[in-house]
């Protein structure tokens, strides 16, 4: 019996034709349903090319010829059938039989909501169902999550944050999660939390970055409502949850995008254009409409569906050059003779309108390498239209500069504050993310120098100055206690680290840095305009100290932040303040509890009536070795 049944109405086609279809994934894929007292499934798919269709399961023992679907008569390209009987949990494949050299081929459906657990690789029939509880969350989004809102994100992979070794080493689900990881993050004083990738792959040890599920989270930790459950718990303990988004390249495995209906339908033929030389992977024609509906369709899914509250867009770079990663003869200029990928950058802004247009209170955040102009500017202006961007350079210099002999740093100032030249081109969000811990790179502290006690003085400073420095924070996890080892995606990072003192005073400060800052409007308030920073002392190259104010809405509250950056105490180092008065020393890096030597200024100073640095009150300090101080003046 056909059943002629169709989620699909003109308009929707319409929008899937011109690339700004939002909902996609509401009208292709595999819907259960209910069709004239019949229970089955409505499945819907993309294959243009296709001379035949089928629906392939362990409900037909996976015969082709049991359930073909059927064109569209309006030329779209999609085939569509109602299968009777097939419900949630079934598992299923496309066959595809291609117009062009007879070929056949099972193929995954790009819109399922969830899959096999790899190596399997069939998707299942899925229909979501969860009730979150997280309005008061949602209705005070904007408090949490605007550019005026302090944001410190603790970047996480949730197949190693933590494991049972008990059980095989096995990582822990999301539910597991749900019950921890919350209460870690709240207990460190992050406010957001960032997912490496977690839709599905087929491949852990790319971890996550190469995808075949765009709908669909990884079944390795379990159901996607499970998921929900982790998000849900971590909006309920007033944690925003920041997923890490890839349209950048997916994998060419069998199953997946590549090569959908015997054409390069996802990817561009050519491979000049379509084949990315540093990860082997395929590369989105963004050219075509389709895939742009598809691209955004999959963004907006998990902004909608699992309440992420923004996403991370991964090597925007790699989007926007036609030559990256490439050699001279290895690709195609532009229609204009240029190597911006045209269709890439409106493909980008095309999501970036929809996003903000959809979820106002969302963030889009782009992690972009080079010095392309405006990523964080509305489009309207020109701009990428993102709301944030990763400081790249900020982290390069300040890792180069930390590396080096503090004896040394005065040859090296310039790399310190070179950021501060272009700290308000963007809205830039700091990071000290997973990539510089990984492929040979050791962990932080294994790039702080001296050994012992002074390399965690290093990372203790490192950190102040990440907090004080404007823009947004993020840490990757193990690094709030210094992990000795580099990250290994098969192994829990290192929580016995903690048995020991020094990692202990590391993890008290950094849970003390996100308290400082979340109490500090100053701190946060004014990230990304010129107005929220000022010079103290940017000149002393000789003793290795830099000085500057934070200031917020209230010029009342500023923050005074040192930093002695050399292991040689400072004493009676004099810096102009803006007003006279008492000047608390809120937090230092050299206390006792946090494993230093408790070099500091008992509480703070008064301030004098001694010109310096250009202001006619001052302050003498005892600037602590290795140390950073943040202080403020009581009303």
């Amino acid at each position: 019996m056909q059943y002629n049944i169709s989620l699909l109405t003109e308009y929707d086609i319409y929008l899937f034709r011109e690339g700004t279809h939002a909902t996609l994934y509401e009208k292709l894929g595999a819907h259960p349903m209910t069709v004239e007292g019949i229970h089955g499934t409505l499945f819907a798919v993309w294959a243009p090319n296709a001379k035949a269709v089928s629906v392939i399961g362990d409900f037909n023992c996976w015969n082709s010829a049991s359930h073909p679907l059927r064109p569209r008569e309006d030329q779209s390209g999609i085939w569509e059938g109602f299968i009777p009987s097939v419900s949630k949990g079934a598992l299923y494949k496309y066959h595809i039989h291609s117009h062009y050299n007879d070929y056949h081929v099972e193929k995954g459906d790009p819109f399922a909501l969830c899959c096999e657990t790899p190596p399997k690789t069939a998707s299942i029939v899925w229909k979501l169902d969860y009730s979150f509880k997280d309005d008061d969350w949602k209705q005070n989004l904007s408090k949490h999550n605007s550019l005026a809102s302090p944001m410190s994100i603790y970047e996480v992979h949730l197949g190693s944050w933590r494991r049972v070794p008990e059980e095989g080493n096995r990582s822990l689900s999301y539910l597991e999660l749900a019950y921890v990881l919350p209460a870690y993050i709240k207990e460190m004083g992050f406010t957001h939390v960032e997912f490496m990738p977690i839709m599905e792959h087929p491949f852990y040890g790319s971890w996550g970055y190469q995808v075949t599920g765009y709908f669909a989270p990884t079944h390795r930790y379990g159901n996607p409502e499970d998921l929900m459950f982790l998000v849900d718990r971590l909006h309920q303990a007033n944690i925003g949850v920041i997923l890490d988004w890839v349209p950048s390249h997916f994998p060419a495995d069998q199953h997946g995008l590549s090569y959908f209906d015997g054409t390069h339908l996802y990817e561009h033929a050519d491979r000049r254009k379509g084949f990315h030389p540093d990860w082997k992977s395929e590369i989105f024609n963004y050219g075509r409409h389709e895939v742009r509906s598809f691209l955004i369709s999959s963004a907006l899914f998990w902004l909608k569906q699992y309440h992420f509250d923004a996403l991370r867009m991964d090597a925007v770079a790699s989007m926007l050059y036609l030559d990256y990663g490439r050699k001279e003869g290895e690709w195609i200029p532009n229609e204009r003779g240029g190597r911006e990928n045209l269709d890439a950058i409106y493909f980008i802004q095309s999501l970036n309108k929809s996003a903000y247009n959809a979820y106002s209170t969302v963030q889009m955040i782009a992690e972009e390498s080079t010095a392309w102009p405006m990523v964080s500017r509305p489009t309207d202006v020109g701009g990428l239209g993102f709301g944030m961007k990763w400081m790249l350079g900020w982290m390069h210099d300040t890792l180069s500069y930390f590396s080096k002999d503090p004896f040394l740093r005065k040859y090296h100032h310039h790399e310190l504050i070179f950021s501060f030249w272009y700290a308000f081109n963007e809205n830039f969000v700091l990071p000290l993310s997973h990539d510089e811990v990984v492929h040979g790179k050791g962990s932080l502290i294994g790039k702080m120098p001296g050994e012992g006690e002074q390399r965690f003085a290093h990372m203790r400073l490192l950190f102040g100055w990440m907090y004080a420095h404007p823009g947004k924070k993020l840490l990757f996890m193990g690094g709030e206690f210094g992990q000795i080892k580099e990250w290994a995606h098969d192994e829990s990072i290192e929580w016995h680290c903690l048995d020991y003192p020094w990692h202990r005073g590391l993890q008290l400060w950094v849970a003390d840095l996100n308290r400082f800052y979340r109490e500090e409007p100053a701190l946060y308030e004014l990230d990304f305009s010129e107005e929220g920073f000022e010079w103290i002392v940017s000149d002393d190259r000789e003793q290795s100290v830099v000085g500057f104010m934070r200031k917020g809405n209230n010029p009342n509250h500023s923050i005074l932040a040192l930093f002695n950056l050399t292991p040689i105490i400072r004493h009676n180092y004099r810096v102009g303040v803006p007003k006279e008065g008492f000047w608390k020393e809120r937090l230092n890096s050299d206390a006792k509890a946090y494993g230093g030597g408790s070099e500091g200024n008992l509480g703070g100073v008064m301030s004098d009536p001694i010109p310096s640095h250009g202001r006619d009150q001052s302050i003498a300090l005892t600037l602590p070795p290795l140390g950073a101080l943040f202080l403020k003046r009581l009303d």
